[in-house]
């Protein structure tokens, strides 16, 4: 393996973890404009981010030792999904140690961690976070899955980066079965990064957060860590369906300024993609809490159906 893949794989995790809060905060500031209301500061999540590494963190008496350290796993996990996803480049190093599966199961583990720390403390809040958050996985997980096998079928691998190698090579054209996985994909993704109509990541109304309910014992870098990793996991699930979905424009080979084209072709989509979900959000209803597995049965009947298209097909 030669070095200057070891390059473009640690510039690719850099960018990922700088580029997330500029990223969140580019689709709050269109949803703000959307909803015309005054926007945030693009950079308004770096300035909480800054500002919470230097406050001094408030810990419950009877926290555990799993409380202080799931921030820093949720945000490692994070950082090693970056890693395995090929957000400007498809020759990655860490490809060969992890593939699509074991991307599943590293947002599987920060959810995991995650959940336990809600629950940890013996707050109600917090444990009612974690058991929707957990049947928010439980539904999302087998659409997400789905959605990769189908690819996996098309390109005969589980590897994002050869994904997108396979699938840029391709002529442009209308594929039935990644129709219906986008559609799926796109459901899920509202779903995991906790945006309506699933959840609302700006209210604190106990009765409908999922995701903020997690958060409320936390303070300080915790609380900065377990921002940052949410902001870090809507940045890569927005990489994962750039790979699959739209892969023209990610570097393949080994020239300068191609990963340079590339890097400002992601920005590209970034921002394209950012105002498409502050629309989606725009005109979306928050729905009751009960019917968010009604909706994520139908990204689930939409990745079969992708699948079914692709089997009987070929199409």
């Amino acid at each position: 393996m030669r070095v200057f893949d070891w390059i473009v794989q640690v510039l690719g995790i850099v960018m990922a973890v700088a580029a997330a809060p500029v990223f969140l905060g580019w689709v709050n500031q269109c949803r703000a404009w959307l909803q015309n209301k005054s926007a945030p500061s693009i950079l308004q999540p770096y300035r909480g981010i800054r500002k919470l590494f230097h406050k001094d963190a408030v810990i419950a008496q009877n926290a555990s030792r799993l409380f202080r350290l799931a921030p820093y796993v949720v945000f490692g996990a994070m950082v090693m999904a970056a890693a395995v996803i090929p957000s400007i480049a498809t020759r990655l190093p860490i490809t060969r140690a992890a593939d699509a599966i074991a991307l599943v199961g590293l947002l599987a583990t920060a959810r995991v961690f995650l959940s336990l720390a809600a629950m940890d403390v013996g707050t109600a809040f917090g444990t009612l976070g974690a058991r929707r958050e957990m049947m928010i996985g439980f539904l999302a997980e087998p659409a997400l899955l789905v959605v990769i096998f189908v690819v996996s079928l098309t390109c005969a691998t589980t590897a994002l980066p050869i994904i997108a190698e396979r699938l840029s090579a391709q002529s442009f054209s209308l594929n039935p079965s990644l129709a219906f996985t986008a559609v799926a994909f796109t459901m899920v993704l509202l779903a995991e990064n906790a945006r309506i109509p699933v959840d609302n990541p700006a209210t604190h109304l106990e009765l409908t957060m999922i995701h903020e309910a997690l958060l409320l014992e936390y303070s300080a870098r915790h609380l900065a860590l377990m921002e940052w990793a949410a902001a870090l996991k809507l940045f890569n699930y927005s990489c994962i369906g750039f790979a699959v979905f739209i892969p023209w424009g990610i570097a393949t080979g080994d020239a300068p300024l191609g990963l340079t084209l590339s890097v400002m072709l992601l920005g590209v989509k970034l921002t394209v993609a950012g105002a498409a979900l502050a629309l989606i959000e725009t005109l979306s209803a928050k729905l009751r809490v009960f019917r968010a597995p009604e909706f994520l049965a139908t990204a689930f009947l939409f990745a079969v159906l992708g699948l079914l298209v692709r089997l009987l097909l070929g199409a």
